[in-house]
């Protein structure tokens, strides 16, 4: 066997004589017993007969059921792991009566010899969440539960909250953004400045063309950087109107006796997310140094599986804004995207080594959950769920999953935390 580059490898395989004569013979006897030739009804044709006259058939099926076979069993005589599909080239067979000789280039797994993996040093520190916080947060639910007031026919002033309809007529290539009975809060800082300033002055009924210019950074790309004029109709003027902060609104919230207890779910909840937060960038941290400390070849099929995964994700994104994917250069996104791809795989491959070791698995009851749940949020039968879940390969995607959250947890218990300004630059484990 030769090493090529990196987990890249070559055999060479020959087939005894014998093994090809015999899969000839059975190939032959297979085509003979469904084979149409005038003169003979079907099954009767002379074998010769069908050697001859199916010879190219015949030899593109042989070299079909052999190279596999015998490539598979030098591959497991040689204990060789390997990943993806073989590529077979330099197939040498003159005769029949020849053995065949061929070459197979393939990647094989890496073998990763595990580091120290315990006590790596990672910069953390418990969240807290402030007073600030929780009145923001508080805030924002006040502003969910606003009552909308309609307000006599005058002109729009600041501070009103507009309800119009709106339609792009010049800016923008394919269909025109519409939109009808929008209601847009005049000087609220997620309005745009353009119907802040456009609208005041208009009354219900009347419509005006504003023009809006969109930053490059605005988060719809069809949108971003461009200049889109509207024609807007204001259909009416209303009040927005905010619930007092007490026990009342508490209660009507649902099952809070009073503020003090709808505060501390909410601090609660806070809480919560800032932990996630704060652990999921402590835990790529881990994952960042752990890629650092090990040094491995990763296997080209791999990378070329992670580049596709890219490529469906940023398609996924793209496809209901019209994309082509034919516009895609896939060796272009590989060069440009490779090193991402190769710590992405190295990092999966270390987790995976890692779970085995430590001997972390997924339980049933695990992955029920997740269908479970699946299944309550859309509305359908969990069994269903699991079935189509099983044929399509997503129950193995989420038990993988699962078992890489469970030891980035079981790394992150096992990390030495330190607070921003005592950890290690760069962490390294002890």
């Amino acid at each position: 066997m030769a090493l090529i580059e990196g987990c890249r490898h070559e055999l060479e395989i020959t087939i005894p004589a014998d093994d090809v004569q015999k899969e000839i013979e059975r190939v032959a006897q297979s085509i003979q017993k469904k084979a149409h030739l005038p003169g003979f009804r079907p099954g009767k044709a002379p074998l010769s007969l069908i050697r001859r006259h199916f010879v190219g058939n015949i030899r593109q099926e042989v070299l079909d059921n052999l190279l596999g076979k015998f490539f598979r069993e030098r591959a497991e005589a040689e204990q060789l792991q390997v990943v993806g599909t073989p590529n077979v080239s330099e197939i040498r067979w003159e005769k029949e009566t020849d053995p065949i000789v061929f070459k197979a280039q393939f990647d094989v797994a890496p073998v990763i010899e595990l580091k120290e993996y315990k006590g790596i040093v990672v910069s953390y520190e418990s969240p807290e969440v402030t007073d600030a916080e929780l009145e923001e947060r508080l805030e924002q639910i006040r502003q969910q539960r606003a009552e909308y007031i309609n307000l006599d026919p005058r002109p729009a002033q600041p501070g009103d909250v507009a309800v119009i309809d709106l339609e792009s007529v010049a800016g923008l290539e394919g269909k025109p953004i519409t939109a009808q009975a929008m209601q847009v809060e005049l000087g609220a800082p997620d309005t745009l400045a353009a119907f802040s300033e456009g609208i005041p002055g208009m009354s219900p009924g009347e419509e005006k063309v504003i023009q809006v210019v969109y930053p490059e950074d605005y988060a719809e790309d069809r949108l971003a950087g461009k200049t889109v004029r509207f024609r807007v109709k204001l259909r009416l003027i209303q009040k927005k109107e905010l619930p007092e902060l007490n026990d009342e609104f508490a209660k009507d919230l649902g099952d809070f006796q009073n503020l003090e207890e709808l505060k501390n779910t909410v601090r609660a909840n806070l809480l919560r997310e800032k932990e996630t937060v704060a652990q999921r960038a402590a835990k790529q941290a881990i994952m960042d140094r752990l890629v650092e400390m090990h040094d491995f070849p990763v296997p080209e099929t791999y990378i070329d599986r992670q580049v596709d995964i890219y490529i469906e994700q940023f398609l996924a994104d793209k496809a209901p804004r019209g994309f082509d994917p034919s516009q895609l250069d896939r060796k272009k996104i590989k060069e440009a995207m490779r090193d991402r791809a190769v710590r992405e795989v190295k990092a999966t491959l270390l987790i995976d080594r890692i779970a085995e070791r430590e001997a972390i698995y997924t339980t049933q009851e695990e992955i029920d959950r997740e269908v479970q749940r699946y299944a309550k949020q859309e509305r359908e039968v969990a069994a269903a769920v699991r079935r189509r879940w099983q044929e399509d390969g997503t129950l193995a995607r989420i038990a993988s999953a699962i078992r890489s959250e469970k030891t980035l947890n079981f790394l992150f218990e096992h990390a030495r935390k330190q607070a921003p300004s005592q950890a290690e630059t760069p962490a390294s484990a002890s």
